[in-house]
């Protein structure tokens, strides 16, 4: 009679596993945590690749990119949550994230310019908006402090610029502007003649002239377009292009463009600005570009400079200051510029 013979199970702990696995999967809780690292970075990443590609895109791409260098808070805490998830490409993308943001929030254009020709005269520049001239007071009572020889102020009414030009006539009796209700107005006033006074095409006032400073000729520019609203983002281009424009158009001599740009050095369209008409920021110049000046009004702190003292080479900046303004949803620009004679 044959013996049946059966197989008895054979259990070897000494056996080498046949199956391996590169990454466990993730528990519940840490698949909430690498969605929600996922979801902190979208934002970061989409504004920083556009400041990489030079586009202010589409709403709300003009919007975001005013808080560019704020973008570094979710960014690094998308990747700590990657890190606490355990996912290593989260984790790389990440940084690789935060490393974009920072980045491309350095300020733009070097800070070293090289100026020609000795120092001729000092010149001081206010650049200010009162706010539907709210903080018209208080524009006097600093002018009247700080004595700037030039003064650019947007959003001053009809009522404003009679206030200043009035109150003004002895230390800043040269004047252009646009005269206007609510935000429309603007006023440049000058201790130096002026002449060749022209307007560039905006919804808001930008008056511009010449002015004779110390004998040279001066192009001086008032700028205010208007703001980047989700449905005005086409205008608000189309008016930083004929600053632009008018900027790249002065082909000789000293140009000084100043205002409420209502956009920031991460704006494609600001820094298109500077690179027609030659121009630096005067805040860049004295390491101060990423002071806010916006706003000042209202539950959030002010998180982006959009008021800018533009200036060619034939200036050197000895010092530039934020000044707040009763009334007014800005600070005030200050700067202390030398104007430097033939190279």
């Amino acid at each position: 009679m044959d013996r049946a013979l059966t197989a008895e199970p054979v259990n070897d702990a000494s056996a080498p596993h046949s199956a391996t696995h590169s990454e466990p999967p993730l528990r519940p809780r840490h698949r909430l945590t690498a969605w929600a690292a996922g979801l902190l970075l979208v934002v970061p990443a989409l504004i920083s690749a556009c400041r990489f590609l030079d586009t202010d895109g589409i709403t709300p791409v003009p919007q975001l990119l005013s808080l560019l260098p704020w973008l570094a808070v979710p960014a690094g805490l998308g990747a700590v949550l990657a890190a606490v998830a355990r996912r290593r490409a989260l984790t790389l993308l990440a940084v690789v994230v935060l490393g974009a943001v920072g980045w491309s929030s350095l300020p733009y254009m070097p800070q070293l310019v090289t100026s020609y020709g000795l120092p001729i005269t000092r010149v001081t520049v206010l650049a200010a908006n009162v706010e539907f001239s709210e903080g018209t007071e208080a524009l006097i009572a600093t002018i009247r402090r700080e004595r700037p020889r030039l003064v650019f102020v947007s959003e001053c009414d009809r009522a404003c610029g009679r206030a200043l030009t009035t109150t003004f006539a002895a230390e800043l009796p040269h004047h252009t502007s646009v005269d206007a209700d609510g935000s429309v107005g603007s006023v440049l006033l000058s201790a130096y003649p002026l002449t060749d006074e022209r307007v560039v095409p905006a919804v808001m006032g930008m008056p511009g002239a010449t002015a004779e400073i110390a004998g040279v000729p001066v192009r001086l520019q008032l700028a205010h377009p208007l703001p980047p609203l989700p449905r005005q983002v086409d205008a608000w281009k189309r008016e930083l292009g004929r600053i632009r424009d008018a900027a790249a158009g002065h082909h000789t001599g000293p140009l000084l463009v100043a205002g409420d740009f209502n956009a920031s050095q991460d704006h494609a369209a600001f820094r298109a600005i500077l690179d027609a008409g030659h121009l630096q920021d005067s805040a860049r110049l004295a390491d101060a570009s990423r002071t806010p000046t916006w706003p000042m009004e209202g539950p959030l702190p002010p998180f982006t400079q959009i008021d800018h003292v533009l200036v060619s080479r034939d200036f050197t900046v000895r010092d530039i200051r934020f000044l707040d303004l009763s009334g007014s949803d800005h600070r005030a620009v200050l700067a202390d510029l030398d104007l430097r004679g033939e190279r």
